[in-house]
């Protein structure tokens, strides 16, 4: 039972866990695979979902090995708990509105979503891809009344996907994730509420988390973030 146990802990160097913010998903995988491949008997395990609810569980004892955070604000909570080394922003990231297919509330821009017959869909404000929407939504001067609020990316755009609202503030990446479910409405404001994402070793984090950030930091794991639609910071 307890090797068993084992196999899973970063404290091992057969075993990493990483921490990703949900919209690292597809990419993180990817780059998972990769690293695997490049140490044989390696497993690398992810935990993705909403970056302030991650820090909430590092600083709470989770193990980890690797903390990638879709906002310097997340990072930093794992930071000044003194369990993260120093931070490196890897990429940023923007917000498209996404939309149906077929689009049936119309809508062509940030304004429309004010419109009370548009049902929005938006993440809660304090994940990171909730106070990147507010802090576009401020800057066009506009107030959206969503019909739900989610807890990570992943789920907001679930709900467009599923016919469940008319429009969603997620990130241009999760748009091209989706593979088509979803059509992506850039806009200009988008420009004011760009994230940067942070990536960080943890403390006693075995030797293969950081061969993982300098995966993710080499020009490998850039061709493979930019493909899907990350920005270089």
């Amino acid at each position: 039972m307890f090797a068993v146990a084992a196999c899973g802990s970063s404290s091992t160097e057969s075993g990493l866990t990483v921490f990703a913010a949900a919209s690292l998903t597809e990419t993180f995988t990817e780059l998972g695979k990769r690293f695997e491949a490049a140490h044989p008997g390696t497993k690398v395990t992810f935990n993705f979902g909403s970056s302030s609810t991650l820090a909430q569980q590092i600083v709470q004892g989770a193990p980890a090995g690797v903390f990638a955070a879709a906002s310097p604000a997340t990072m930093k909570t794992v930071a000044d708990a003194g369990l993260a080394g120093t931070p490196t922003v890897f990429v940023q990231n923007k917000l498209e509105i996404a939309v149906p297919p077929d689009n049936p509330a119309e809508v062509e821009n940030l304004k429309d979503l004010t419109d009370p017959r548009v049902k929005v869909a938006l993440c809660a404000e304090q994940v990171p891809c909730g106070a990147a929407a507010a802090k576009a939504l401020g800057a066009a001067g506009l107030t959206v009344t969503p019909v739900t609020l989610e807890q990570d990316v992943k789920a907001t755009l679930t709900k467009v996907e599923l016919g469940e609202v008319d429009a969603a503030l997620v990130y241009k990446t999760d748009v091209i994730a989706s593979g088509g479910k979803v059509t992506g409405i850039p806009f200009p404001e988008a420009d004011q509420a760009v994230n940067d994402y942070p990536i960080a070793t943890l403390k006693d984090a075995p030797d293969l988390a950081r061969r993982f950030v300098e995966l993710v930091l080499s020009q490998q794991g850039r061709d493979v973030l930019t493909k899907a639609g990350f920005e270089a910071p």
